[in-house]
């Protein structure tokens, strides 16, 4: 269960915003489109938006989906604070940056588990996304896919961790190219963390595609949005 959390997390963190999908007027190379990732994501501060969430089981061919609401602060100086809130099937992922709450009302049970914990050993690279400190240049080996561009014209990654975990094995970002242009162009960032799809696998060959909607970035979200509290009657689970 522990597995699944971190993997929606590392998903968060590594493919977070939509933009809009607009044909680009010059090609890019691939520092441009890295550098577009990086510098927007230096200024964001939180973010909400609906995500819809496709995991494919290797070895047995099924899928499970999901979708719901989300929100992310990164505080400047602390580690950041998450909130999943799952409409299907109905669960809530929440961190205050500190602890990290896993509810399951239809089993009525919480799982809790401290922030380090979750992300000691080789998942480290997710916690440094969670915290501003990430970057795509320093943590992976940054390449354009096979396709470098989709059928809309977005640039298309395939990012190698340097440092492998059973959590990420391979990261594939979708790069909005009208946020890819407009860097180019102006040389500042119109669009924060402007990623249109991102498929996470992991060491066992299950992929994970999230999309994003209505997202809304840098609004002020209060901290007590990242809050729980257990209901009466819910049995706790700790590791």
């Amino acid at each position: 269960m522990k597995k699944m959390i971190c993997v929606v997390i590392s998903l968060l963190i590594l493919g977070l915003l939509s933009a809009p999908v607009w044909a680009a007027e010059k090609k890019a190379a691939l520092k441009d489109v890295v550098s577009a990732l990086e510098k927007g994501y230096a200024s964001l501060q939180d973010v909400q938006a609906d995500f819809v969430q496709k995991t494919v089981i290797a070895g047995i061919n099924r899928e499970q989906r999901g979708s719901g609401v989300l929100f992310l602060k990164k505080p400047a100086s602390a580690t950041a604070m998450f909130r999943f809130d799952y409409t299907r099937p109905k669960q809530q992922i929440i961190s205050n940056g500190k602890q990290v709450w896993f509810y399951l009302p239809e089993n009525r049970q919480v799982m809790v588990s401290s922030v380090t914990d979750m992300f000691k050993g080789g998942n480290s690279i997710a916690l440094n996304y969670l915290t501003g400190l990430g970057h795509v240049s320093r943590d992976f080996t940054a390449s354009f896919a096979r396709n470098p561009r989709d059928k809309a014209g977005n640039y298309q990654l395939e990012l190698l961790p340097k440092a492998p975990s059973a959590v990420l094995a391979k990261l594939q970002l979708t790069i909005s190219a009208a946020a890819v242009e407009n860097f180019l162009r102006d040389g500042n960032v119109r669009d924060i963390f402007p990623v249109v799809a991102s498929v996470i696998h992991d060491a066992g060959g299950n992929q994970t595609r999230i999309e994003y909607s209505r997202v809304r970035v840098n609004k002020g979200l209060s901290d007590s949005t990242f809050s729980f509290k257990i209901p009466q009657g819910i049995e706790v689970v700790k590791p």
